[in-house]
């Protein structure tokens, strides 16, 4: 469980950065910003999962 909850953790850091990247392609700060949050989100979920599974 611990691994798949990681994976989502991984794919959500990926959903992210293509979105800063789709965002900078365009002049649309909102997807930027969203796709920021959404990395920050995904790692401290990703951290959080890793500690606890100890």
């Amino acid at each position: 469980m611990r691994y798949a909850l990681t994976a989502v953790a991984l794919l959500g850091v990926a959903l992210g950065i293509a979105g800063v990247v789709l965002g900078g392609a365009d002049d649309s700060p909102g997807l930027q910003l969203i796709g920021v949050v959404l990395v920050i989100g995904s790692v401290v979920f990703g951290i959080r999962t890793v500690r606890s599974g100890r």
